[in-house]
C-alpha cells in the first residue's frame, strides 16, 4: 500500500517529501468535514449477509502482533505475513485453525509467496544487516537491507532462514513466476518510491527486479534481470494521482497463458511474460478516476482483468455517497485484440460497495476469484468495508451478491474488522484482518457450490492458475 499520512503503521516504504504531499493533499480531500461524518452508520443491519457464515476467528499470535498482510496457501496450511515476520496456520480443520509457528523477522510489508518447501518474504523496511535480528536503519544508510527472505518451509513447526537477496527500493509485493523447466521459481519484485537520498533506490525507478531460486539450492536465489518497465517514463501528470508511476505495486502472472497483470501506480498494463525473465509490456492504460493502481486479477479463461484502486492508499474513507461509486472501486476490462495484433484493455464498469462506511477506512483492497468453472465470482477485502463477494459474469454489470463486515456500530461490542486481504481455498474464505487476525467464512450460496470441487495444493494469489471441478489452481 502507499504512503499515507493518516494511519503510520500502513504507510509504503519511503516518506519522501513528494510522497508526503501527495499523501496530504489527498488526505485533506477525502477528510473535509462533510466526507467524514456522512453516513456514521452503515445500511446494513447485519454483520454479514444470509449466505455468508462467520465460522471463526484466531487473534494475532503475541510475537507476531503488528500489522497484519497477506496470504499464501501451502496444503493443510496458510501462510501470513505480517510487518513483524510471518505465521504458519495449520488449517487442516478450517473451522478451528491453529498457529503452527511464528517467524520474527521485522522488515515491513511483508508480503508472502510460497513455492513447494520455500517461502518467499518481502523486506520493505531498511535494516541495518540480512539477518532476521537486524535492527532497522534509516532508507538513506548504504548498508541497509531491503528486498526477498528465502525461508525453508518444510518443516512447518520449525522455518529455517536459507538467504537473501537485496533489490532496489526493496521488495513492497513479490510474485511467484514458475520458471519454463521446473527447476527453478522467478519472483518478480516490485517497489517504487526512489529518491536522490536513498543510496539503493535513486530515480527513476521505472524497473522490477527479477530473482531466481533454484529449487536444489535456494542459497544461490540471484538477480537475473531488472527489466525497465517505462523506458520513456510513466503516468506523472495526472492530476489526483497519489504518486506518479515509479515502477509497479503489485503484478499477478498467469503463467500458463503467458500473461501478466501489472498493477503499476499510475498505470495498468499487461504483459507478454512468454520469456518470463524478459517482460515486455503489450498495452497500458491509465483512468482520470484512478489514484494508484494497486493489484489486478484475470478471470479463469483469461477474458478479462478485474484491477483495483487503493484510493487514499489505505489510510482515508472512502466508501461514501461523497467520494462515489467510481474512485477507489475496482475497474472491469475486457481483453481484445488477438491474432490480428497486440492484446488491448477495454473498459466495462466500475464496481464498489455501496454499504457506505462513514468515517471508516475503506477502499478495494485483495481478493480472489472463487474458482467456478465457466462463471466469475470474486472475494475481495475493502479494509473497514469487510469483505464483498462480487459477481462479475456481465463485466458491464457487477454485482456484489454477499458480505462479512464486523462492525460495532451495528453488534455493539465486537471489534470491528480491518481486512487486507480475502481469499477463497479450498472451500472457505481465509481472511487477514490487520488487527483481528485470521478470519474463517464459509459461503452458503448454489451459485459458489461447485467450487468446493476445486482443490488447491497451493494457491498463491498473484500467481493464477486455471482450474476446473477436481483440479485447482497450484501443483498437484
Amino acid at each position: 500500500m502507499p504512503p499515507t499520512l493518516s494511519l503510520p503503521a500502513r504507510t509504503g516504504r519511503r516518506r519522501t517529501a513528494v510522497a508526503l504531499a501527495a499523501a496530504a493533499t489527498l488526505a485533506v480531500g477525502l477528510l473535509s468535514p462533510g466526507a467524514a461524518s456522512a453516513d456514521t452508520v452503515p445500511p446494513a443491519a447485519d454483520i454479514s449477509s444470509d449466505n455468508v457464515t462467520h465460522v471463526t476467528n484466531l487473534p494475532k499470535p503475541e510475537a507476531v502482533s503488528s500489522v497484519n498482510s497477506d496470504l499464501a496457501f501451502s496444503g493443510d496450511y496458510a501462510i501470513g505475513g505480517n510487518y513483524d515476520g510471518f505465521v504458519i496456520y495449520d488449517i487442516s480443520d478450517p473451522e478451528r485453525p491453529e498457529v503452527a509457528s511464528e517467524v520474527v523477522c521485522p522488515g515491513g510489508q511483508g508480503d508472502v509467496s510460497v513455492s513447494g518447501d520455500l517461502l518467499y518474504f518481502s523486506v520493505d523496511y531498511a535494516r541495518a544487516n540480512e539477518d532476521c535480528g537486524a535492527p532497522a536503519v534509516p532508507t538513506t544508510d548504504p548498508n541497509g537491507f531491503e528486498g526477498i527472505r528465502v525461508f525453508d518451509i518444510s518443516d512447518k513447526s520449525a522455518p529455517e532462514y536459507v538467504s537473501a537477496v537485496r533489490t532496489d527500493c526493496g521488495s513492497h509485493t513479490n510474485t511467484l513466476v514458475p520458471s519454463k523447466d521446473g527447476e527453478s521459481d522467478l519472483i518478480y519484485v516490485s517497489s517504487y518510491s526512489p529518491s536522490s537520498n536513498f543510496p539503493n533506490c535513486q530515480p527513476p525507478h521505472d524497473k522490477i527486479s527479477i530473482i531466481e531460486i533454484p529449487h536444489d539450492s535456494p542459497e544461490d536465489a540471484a538477480i537475473v534481470n531488472e527489466p525497465v518497465m517505462f523506458p520513456d517514463g510513466g503516468n506523472h501528470d495526472q492530476d489526483n494521482l497519489l504518486l506518479p508511476t515509479q515502477g509497479c505495486h503489485d503484478i499477478t502472472v498467469y503463467a500458463e497463458k503467458d500473461i501478466a497483470a501489472g498493477a503499476c501506480m499510475g498505470d495498468g498494463v499487461l504483459m507478454d511474460i512468454s520469456d518470463p525473465v524478459n517482460p515486455v509490456i503489450t498495452e497500458r492504460i491509465q483512468d482520470p478516476n484512478f489514484a494508484f493502481w494497486h493489484s489486478a486479477t484475470f478471470t479463469n479463461d483469461a477474458s478479462t482483468v478485474l484491477f483495483t484502486d487503493e484510493l487514499g492508499g489505505g489510510g482515508a474513507p472512502t466508501c461514501t455517497e461523497e467520494i462515489g461509486p467510481e474512485r477507489g472501486a475496482n475497474a472491469i476490462y475486457t481483453i481484445g485484440g488477438g491474432r490480428s495484433g497486440p492484446p488491448t484493455l477495454d473498459f466495462a464498469s466500475y464496481f464498489k460497495i455501496d454499504r457506505h462506511q462513514g468515517d471508516q477506512v475503506c477502499v478495494a483492497h485483495n481478493g480472489s476469484l472463487i474458482p467456478v468453472p465457466g462463471r466469475d465470482y470474486f472475494v475481495q477485502s475493502w479494509y473497514g468495508g469487510g469483505v464483498s463477494v462480487i459477481d462479475f459474469n456481465d463485466p458491464t454489470d457487477p454485482k456484489e451478491i454477499g458480505y462479512f463486515d464486523m462492525d460495532s456500530r451495528v453488534e455493539e461490542g465486537v471489534q470491528d474488522n480491518d481486512t487486507w486481504s480475502a481469499y477463497y481455498y479450498n472451500g472457505y474464505v481465509f481472511s487477514s484482518d490487520i488487527e483481528r487476525g485470521l478470519d474463517v467464512l464459509r459461503l452458503e450460496d448454489p451459485r459458489l457450490r461447485v467450487a468446493e470441487r476445486v482443490h488447491m495444493d497451493e494457491f498463491n494469489p498473484q500467481s493464477q492458475a486455471g482450474y476446473r471441478p477436481g483440479r485447482g489452481n497450484g501443483r498437484g
